[in-house]
């Protein structure tokens, strides 16, 4: 009967013991894809090595994600009743970890997805705004700098038909100058900006993977005030995920709201 009740209570020791592992390996596993999915962005944005190893390793980490989660998941789901309480937190914060470094990459494939293969969007894709300044700051950019076309506007155009031109009942000194400080309200990097050619350049660099992205901004003179047109495109990958639309529409709805920026 002794022998029988030692048998049994090494079992739930065992029981007891794995769940604890379990739990708190996943969650030791979901700090170190958290750390390397940090790093992945980060690392390229620092020029410790180029954006596709990035890419690999927040992947990497992406799966690490997921692995983590699954085992603080089980881990707190054997736990002896008793036990339950204690490996609860480790449990949880595994589970949460893995399942937001996990959660980034997947959301980013799923837009990426649904969103067309295009880097370079403009409020006016049969004469859009031209490079000028910036084309010495993207020598051996992978991307072109010259627009692609109709094949191009038709994909804007059907994923995002609200960029479109902007007007103001204003003159093109003062729309100038609005788009000027919007420009330098959203942070980007200005680069060059001419009055008299109604133009701006700037560079806007990403927060985590530090892409760089070229933005010029035409000011028009027409009948009822100033147009200004936008246009903003990368220097590497075939997709942006909707980036450079996102920026465009908010620089448009700064230059739209009261007061400017």
């Amino acid at each position: 009967m002794n022998v029988h009740q030692g048998a049994v209570r090494q079992r739930v020791f065992s029981y007891g013991t794995m769940a604890d592992r379990m739990a708190a390996t996943g969650l030791a596993l979901g700090l170190l894809a958290g750390a390397a999915a940090a790093f992945s962005g980060f690392g390229t944005r620092w020029g410790l090595w180029n954006f596709m190893t990035g890419l690999t390793l927040l992947r990497a980490a992406a799966i690490g994600g997921g692995i983590a989660a699954v085992l603080s998941l089980v881990g707190g789901v054997i736990a002896r009743p008793e036990r339950r309480r204690s490996i609860f937190s480790a449990s949880a914060a595994g589970i949460l970890i893995g399942l937001i470094v996990a959660g980034v990459p997947l959301f980013w494939a799923y837009r990426a997805g649904r969103l067309p293969m295009i880097h370079d969007i403009t409020t006016d894709s049969e004469n859009p705004p031209q490079f000028k300044a910036v084309m010495a700051l993207r020598q051996g950019a992978a991307n072109p700098a010259t627009y692609g076309g109709p094949e191009i506007a038709a994909q804007q155009a059907s994923a995002y038909p609200d960029i479109r031109p902007f007007t103001l009942p204003e003159s093109p000194q003062t729309a100038f100058n609005k788009a000027l400080l919007t420009a330098m309200s959203m942070g980007w990097q200005i680069v060059d900006s001419s009055i008299q050619e109604g133009r701006i350049e700037a560079v806007a660099t990403t927060f985590w993977f530090g892409f760089k992205d070229d933005i010029v901004i035409r000011v028009a003179p027409v009948p009822d005030g100033s147009r200004v047109d936008v246009r903003s495109t990368s220097r590497v990958g075939r997709s942006d995920v909707g980036t450079n639309a996102a920026r465009v529409r908010t620089f448009l709805a700064r230059m739209n709201a009261p007061g400017g920026q």
